[in-house]
């Protein structure tokens, strides 16, 4: 098996090798680096790359699964970290010139130290905006990060560097995070699986300046990887007051159960969402998928008007609450999209915000009250496809800033319920389209096992022609 052969393989197919002893750790991160130095050039996924500890990690890896004591389910599974989520041993600089590399980096987030405590192989940093705070991926530390199936269109955001890592087959796993969409956005616009679990699920530390709005989750090319990665994301950590319970052995639970007897609904536009002629009949062909395999499919909205006002004072103000300690001067250096939306949500009053969150409240009711109708919902992940990279908003379009051209996503962050997006389909141009699956709160498993359904009845989904 040749270095690209052992690079498309997902997560749970290197473990089983390694179990097999057919392949080793060592051969898995090997072709994951030899990806990286053919491809990163082009698409700048990594903002650091740790060669020299990727390999020495997967050579202890190695040697564990040949005694027979793996340390635990991802053992020399290689996997990439978002440059927003602290990592010991490297420097979190979050896309921005602000921060000070030279300091001690001795902390693991939570998401990163259970990776670590399963044996996964941590081989770099994925490229963020700055601070995450947009829907596409570049920034002025490290530049425009670029989709795999089009390196001229943007792979969105902010998790881009993930998923372009993943795309490109550098790696079958990626940590993302999700404030608005950022995990859903640009595994949407890659032909990815990814997943923003219940608020809480995923531990986090630090708390996220953008409030608790924003989740921790798993990107990946399979269901079963996506599983896999949050069960062992989802450990316990006494640093994030507001986690849930840890889960038990074996959860997610029945992953293979198919749909047959789900109340599902499918809204194509949330209502008044003008979506693209292609990506609305994929997804329609999608959401009738599921009634094939036995789900009871319903095109209902859940009623609500799309609360742009509502995220855009939660997300102003907690871009202001991130560069509270950023002086003017060093303004002068960021992103000026950011530093707009920062000052604007210095503007906001504590009532500004407290209702807000009221509306958010609000919104949260009445998707409960729509669950105990509805076991899920489907909807576009996006409207569009992979629009060119290096810019907020589609060129010519009108639009003002990224939440205009991602109406699906963000609300499901501000209720806090699971969401995942998972590829249905190519336009003509050869872009993705995702389709997303909405559970109620602490729904995990069944939107994990909606999606797998969807996923196996879908069949294997393409690879972009340069991965």
């Amino acid at each position: 098996m040749n270095g690209d052969e052992i690079a498309v393989l997902s997560a749970t197919d290197l473990v089983a090798a390694f179990r097999a002893r057919t392949l080793s750790p060592v051969e898995a991160v090997e072709a994951g680096l030899a990806r990286i130095e053919a491809f990163d050039d082009r698409l700048n996924a990594f903002c650091l790359v740790d060669v020299e500890g990727a390999r020495k990690t997967a050579r202890e890896a190695a040697a564990r699964w040949v005694a027979g004591t793996p340390m635990g389910p991802l053992d020399g599974v290689p996997v990439a970290v978002k440059d927003l989520l602290l990592t010991r041993g490297w420097p979190t600089l979050r896309g921005s010139r602000t921060i000070d590399p030279d300091q001690h980096w001795d902390v693991d987030a939570p998401a990163v130290a259970r990776l670590r405590e399963a044996g996964a192989v941590l081989i770099g940093k994925t490229t963020t905006c700055e601070f995450g705070w947009k829907g596409v991926t570049d920034n002025p530390l490290t530049g425009v990060t670029r989709n795999p199936w089009n390196p001229e269109r943007t792979p969105g955001g902010s998790s881009g560097g993930s998923a372009a890592a993943v795309a490109a087959d550098m790696v079958p796993l990626a940590i993302g995070t999700d404030g608005g969409g950022s995990i859903r956005i640009p595994c949407g616009f890659t032909g990815l699986v990814g997943l923003k679990p219940t608020f809480g699920r995923v531990p986090a530390y630090p708390a996220s300046p953008f409030g608790t709005i924003s989740h921790v989750g798993p990107m990946a090319r399979t269901i079963a990887d996506a599983a896999l990665m949050l069960a062992v994301m989802a450990g316990a950590d006494h640093r994030d007051w507001l986690a849930l319970p840890p889960c038990g052995d074996g959860w997610p639970e029945g992953l293979e159960d198919g749909v047959a007897g789900l109340r599902v609904a499918f809204s194509a536009n949330l209502g008044p969402v003008a979506v693209d002629d292609e990506v609305a009949a994929l997804v329609a062909e999608a959401a009738a998928t599921f009634e094939s395999l036995g789900a009871t499919v319903e095109a209902v909205d859940p009623g609500f008007e799309i609360p742009r006002e509502t995220f855009r004072v939660i997300w102003y103000a907690g871009a202001a609450n991130a560069l509270r300690a950023v002086s003017e001067a060093e303004r002068a250096e960021m992103d000026p999209g950011l530093v707009e939306v920062a000052r604007e949500g210095a503007t906001y009053s504590a009532l500004d915000l407290l209702g807000a969150e009221n509306a958010r409240a609000a919104l949260g009711i009445r998707m409960g009250a729509f669950h105990a109708r509805h076991d899920l919902l489907l909807t576009p992940t996006l409207p569009i496809p992979a629009f060119e990279a290096g810019v907020e908003v589609p060129p010519g379009s009108g639009l003002e800033r990224w939440p205009d051209w991602t109406p699906f996503s963000y609300p499901f962050n501000l209720t806090g319920q699971p969401a995942a997006t998972v590829p249905c389909g190519l336009t003509a141009g050869g872009l993705p389209v995702g389709l997303q699956i909405v559970g109620p709160r602490h729904g995990d498993a069944r939107v994990l096992r909606a999606a797998r359904a969807f996923e196996r009845a879908r069949g294997p989904f393409p690879r972009p022609a340069m991965a």
